[in-house]
């Protein structure tokens, strides 16, 4: 189903408002040049997340156009540009041309799940009194890294390391069973929080999926020590609940 959406402002950043919709007509708000002469576009309703907060960019097309979206510097829009050398079909596009935009579901709710579970695996180490330092949520590659209260050297034996992992994935498991619903708000100086329920909460321009339930095969697949820092890393999916 195609949604159209009507707002006065130059953009709205609908991927924050509904993370399911992936498909959308809209126009055209702004185009430009960058230095190298690629054109790009920047769409009045915008269901592209750029790369950022840890998370890859999402995938898709404008009409037939493969785009990739990034955070303009100048102007702070997320603006659009062609993937490959498909670029010319950007090139004819004008402010307030109506656009269909298309963007691939399967990467967009992996990278929703992988950014939750990371969310989640933060409360579970806050709870083991770490503290957050960096997160990572690309597929293959996720992790969250904390540092610990004072010294590492408690997680130096493989076995505290397994056990520590152990008392993560109780507390993930038991958050997932509860299906504690995900929402996002803003706070009194406009920044996006994101909340787990009761159980955590983070400023994050993330997306994310509707509630803990809808996380599949939340693994942590290691626990490790690294400079001082406990690495956390883990792999995860969206379930098959829409």
């Amino acid at each position: 189903m195609v949604h159209r959406i009507a707002v006065c402002r130059p953009q709205s950043a609908v991927y924050l408002e509904d993370c399911y919709l992936t498909t959308i007509s809209t126009s055209v708000a702004v185009t430009g040049r960058e230095a190298d002469g690629g054109a790009w576009v920047a769409l009045r309703e915008n269901i592209f997340h750029p790369q950022g907060g840890g998370q890859p960019a999402d995938r898709g097309r404008l009409g037939e156009c493969a785009v990739v979206p990034v955070r303009h510097p100048d102007t702070g829009l997320v603006v659009l540009r062609a993937r490959d050398e498909e670029g010319g079909a950007l090139d004819a596009l004008a402010e307030g041309d109506p656009v269909e935009a298309h963007v691939d579901r399967d990467a967009r709710l992996l990278h929703a799940a992988l950014h939750t579970a990371g969310h989640l695996i933060d409360a579970a180490g806050r709870s083991q009194g770490w503290y957050l330092a960096g997160n990572m949520h690309f597929p293959g590659q996720a992790r969250i890294e904390f540092t610990p209260p004072e010294t590492a050297t408690s997680l130096a034996a493989p076995e505290a390391r397994e056990e520590a992992a152990d008392r993560l994935r109780a507390e993930i498991a038991a958050a997932i069973a509860a299906d504690l619903p995900v929402s996002s708000e803003y706070d009194i100086d406009g920044r996006r929080v994101v909340r787990l329920g009761d159980l955590h909460a983070q400023h994050c321009g993330g997306t994310h999926v509707r509630s803990l339930a809808d996380l599949a095969d939340v693994t942590i697949t290691a626990v490790k020590l690294k400079k001082s820092r406990i690495r956390v890393s883990y792999t995860a999916f969206h379930g098959p609940r829409r």
